[in-house]
């Protein structure tokens, strides 16, 4: 079970406010095009990891089996707390359909894909129902019904074999499905540990909306499964914290980092306490009811585990903190650029070491252009903000 560790088994957050040196997050100096060229990709992950991190031998046994899942918007459906089988292989037979068009276009496969996914709808309503609660029976009803109505089009692309209607068809009945499985969560699943009861925590997810000066982009939080490090920056949006700061790195096919605010401070100073406020590192671990704080899942000895939100689709959002305090983080997050060739899915190297609270849902090609020194216009919560609870 998750549990909050021995702070005295772990470096101890700072008492005061680290410099900038402390919290300048380990992306220096790294040519990822040169690394790219000379096919060292794997070995740059190893030396990153163990150079930044001062972290164990890597033990290649810890990588799966089996394909990752890249796909943000995926991920978080997967990461929803629901226990439905009928709704996750309905999910499952949508979600094969992209995998099939990749691999040169299998129109066959694709047609049984969606024969299956129209066979649970048809078959299984009642199955699909049973983990709803009563106040969103009448919701889910008629989700299902417009799920129902896509397929048919769906179908029909794939007969036509027109690629790009099969992928907007399956994407429009993914997002129904998502819709869905939300509507099957029924409360917040577990108590968020007392010793973080100072800090604010999200109780389900908040959706996100950023305006930088090269376009926008949304997000969708996820207090599900990083309550504390969700609910920290929800909290800070909402003060408009973010509002016309620079990225301040920008590691080409790796990371753009935000966050840092005007002065000499390299976090919020909560201006109740004075203080400034550290973040411990929270990471859900696959097949566990809370998450781990304050130690990365390699110190706990869980390094072959695989976290709920892992580094494995662009657009991954996580806390920044120094490299020697797990629990040091605040404010500067960063968006993870995802390079298949250099951080392989399921391989990553960064996962259980950083608190992930969130994906990029839209806005990908403007993530993609944004540089150090360009601009959050503004941040704002446009759903999701009854789920933030202050302390006290």
């Amino acid at each position: 079970m998750a549990v909050a560790c021995d702070r005295s088994n772990v470096p101890s957050t700072q008492t005061v406010v680290p410099t900038k040196r402390a919290v300048d997050m380990q992306f220096r100096g790294i040519n990822v095009k040169h690394w790219l060229k000379t096919g060292l990709t794997l070995l740059l992950m190893m030396s990153l990891s163990v150079g930044l991190m001062a972290a164990k031998p890597v033990q290649i046994s810890r990588l799966p089996a089996g394909n990752a899942i890249t796909d943000g918007k995926a991920l978080l459906r997967y990461a929803l707390p629901i226990d439905n089988q009928p709704v996750r292989d309905l999910q499952a037979s949508l979600e094969d359909i992209s995998t099939q068009l990749r691999a040169q276009r299998r129109w066959g496969a694709i047609a049984g894909d969606i024969t299956r996914a129209n066979r649970i709808l048809t078959d299984k309503t009642d199955a699909l129902l049973a983990s709803v609660p009563e106040a969103n029976k009448a919701k889910a009803q008629a989700l299902i019904a417009q799920i129902k109505d896509v397929i048919p089009a769906l179908q029909a692309a794939n007969e036509a074999k027109d690629r790009q209607q099969v992928f907007e068809m399956r994407g429009k009945a993914l997002d129904l499905v998502g819709q869905l499985e939300e509507a099957m969560v029924v409360d917040f699943p577990y108590e968020v540990p007392a010793a973080y009861s100072h800090l604010p925590q999200l109780k389900g997810r908040a959706t996100v909306e950023f305006t930088t000066n090269k376009g926008k982009m949304t997000a969708i939080v996820d207090g599900y499964n990083a309550p504390v490090t969700a609910g920290n920056f929800v909290d800070l949006v909402q003060r408009g914290f973010y509002n016309g700061l620079p990225f301040t790195r920008a590691e080409e096919s790796y990371v753009l980092q935000v966050g840092d605010p005007p002065g000499p401070e390299v976090g919020f100073i909560d201006p109740k306490t004075k203080q400034y406020r550290a973040i411990p590192l929270e990471v859900m671990v696959k097949g566990d009811k809370e998450p781990t704080y304050e130690i990365t899942l390699e110190d706990a000895g869980r390094f072959r585990e695989q976290p709920v939100l892992p580094f494995s689709a662009f657009g991954a959002m996580a806390l920044a903190r120094p490299g020697d305090d797990p629990n040091g983080g605040s404010s500067q997050f960063f968006f993870f650029l995802f390079e298949p060739e250099l951080t392989p899915a399921g391989a990553n190297l960064l996962d259980g070491r950083y608190s992930i609270f969130g994906y990029l849902t839209e806005g990908k090609d403007v993530l993609d252009e944004l540089k150090a020194g360009d601009k959050i216009e503004s941040a704002k919560v446009v759903q999701g903000l009854e789920n933030l609870q202050q302390p006290g």
